[in-house]
């Protein structure tokens, strides 16, 4: 034969090397199955709490406790409804009393209200109790306090009330929160000869007008620009100037100084004919903690629209803000109020898309952070995996060696030698890769030599002369 012509045995050993790779190569698509599946189900985990617990969907509906019928508490809720609903977002108005009723409301569990209009003040130690899940998202507008009264010269002091017939509001309102803390600051009090009337709004104006009281707080829907104007008109009616401003507005962090100019009810009549100090709380939006992040920057957007032009209390752009009195900020709210816009995905999309990417992105997160290190130490837990098969067989040999070693009658021999067939099949027919066919062959060499045992041992047995 030429030395150049391969022989028979070195073709086959040629074509086992071929072929060999084919087999050992294949993945095992169970190992891997079962390497992958913690990794997954982790992440699915990861994903399943992120969208039910961390950013669920914002509600498409929400409730909002208000004021009376055409209050402007009512009126400002009724504009957020429909600038809200601009953005598929259903807002349910109930009507209440006031302040004080609308707090309560957000501290008791049913009905559910989500968010409500609270003037500042109102919120003392009785009402405050309760309250550890309300946040504020800010000051919304002023709420200034006019007192009217009946005098042959101007009042300088509120403590010159003492003895007088005062309308301070009904209770639950915001009106008689404030009448209460100012007039005990300067120990006015309901014992006789003083009264205290439980008249507002329009009714505390016809009793003060009509000689039934003496003097009168108004705040809110009853000062607004036209009534002062309309009250500054009536003859023997003065508005209480606070000269004081600046003591009150240190004693009541919730109060602030505003200076009305001459003039700036009446141009025409020159009311007030001079400056005037009034005195007024902010009004503040509370929710609950919980309230969608998406949502508070809807109702701060709302709140910019509605309120923050100028008027005579304030310049253009001073509300809403972040300043709060008795409640903390909502975090979602300061960052609002520190970038001055809406998320990245809010300004650019519309609400219900913004709100679906949004979520995804917070998705991505925990499956970024389980997937990669898992996708990682996948190719560890799948050799892991072969390996474990490859020493199950190991073990099965070694139980089987060790029970070869005591006398064996023909039939146990052949029980094992079947046993031991089954390890080798096991091993063979099972999808092993590449990396690990050093593993395997070197099994089955294992594998045969426990096998030639056996055969040696029955030799050795069949050649021993019986006795």
């Amino acid at each position: 034969m030429p030395q150049d012509q391969p022989s028979d045995d070195s073709k086959l050993a040629r074509g086992a090397r071929l072929r060999l790779p084919l087999k050992i190569t294949t993945i095992s698509w169970w190992d891997l199955t079962h390497a992958l599946g913690p990794i997954l189900l982790l992440s699915l985990a990861a994903i399943w709490l992120t969208v039910h617990f961390v950013r669920p969907a914002p509600p498409s509906a929400i409730t909002m406790s208000a004021g009376p019928p055409g209050s402007s508490f009512a009126l400002l809720a009724q504009r957020y409804r429909t600038i809200l609903a601009r953005n598929g977002i259903t807002l349910h108005i109930l009507p209440s009393q006031g302040s004080l009723e609308n707090l309560e409301r957000m501290k008791a569990s049913h009905p559910r209200v989500d968010i409500a209009l609270v003037q500042a003040g109102a919120t003392g130690p009785e009402a405050a109790a309760g309250r550890g899940n309300l946040v504020s998202l800010g000051s919304m507008f002023y709420q200034p306090l006019a007192i009217f009264y009946r005098a042959p010269k101007p009042m300088i002091r509120l403590s010159q009330l003492w003895g007088k017939r005062i309308a301070i509001g009904k209770p639950g309102s915001g009106t008689r929160a404030l009448a209460l803390a100012l007039l005990a600051a300067n120990d006015v009090t309901p014992t006789a000869p003083t009264r205290f009337l439980d008249e507002e709004g329009v009714a505390a104006r016809n009793a003060l007008l009509t000689g039934q009281a003496d003097a009168a707080f108004l705040t809110g829907d009853s000062t607004p620009p036209a009534i002062i104007g309309a009250m500054l008109h009536a003859r023997g009616v003065r508005l209480f100037d606070f000269t004081q401003a600046d003591a009150y507005v240190r004693r009541f962090p919730y109060l602030h100084r505003i200076e009305i100019p001459a003039g700036a009810f009446d141009l025409g009549e020159d009311l007030p004919p001079r400056p005037i100090t009034l005195i007024a709380p902010d009004v503040e939006l509370i929710a609950h903690s919980d309230l969608h992040p998406a949502l508070v920057d809807l109702l701060i957007e709302a709140a910019q629209e509605v309120q923050g032009g100028a008027n005579v209390l304030h310049a253009a752009h001073v509300f809403p803000n972040s300043a709060t009195y008795g409640f903390p900020l909502d975090a979602e709210a300061a960052r609002y109020y520190k970038s001055g816009d809406r998320s990245f995905t809010y300004q650019y999309l519309p609400f219900w898309l913004a709100s679906l990417v949004d979520r995804i992105l917070v998705v991505l997160v925990p499956a970024i952070v389980v997937l990669v290190p898992g996708l990682r130490y996948l190719p560890q837990l799948y050799g892991w995996r072969i390996n474990t098969r490859i020493h199950r067989r190991y073990g099965e040999l070694m139980a089987l060696e060790r029970e070869s070693l005591a006398p064996l009658s023909p039939e146990r021999r052949a029980e094992l030698l079947e046993r031991l067939s089954e390890i080798e099949r096991a091993a063979i027919l099972r999808k092993i890769p590449g990396s690990h066919a050093e593993q395997l062959y070197l099994l089955r060499e294992h594998i045969g030599f426990v096998r030639a045992n056996l055969a040696r041992s029955q030799a050795g047995s069949s050649s021993t002369p019986s006795a």
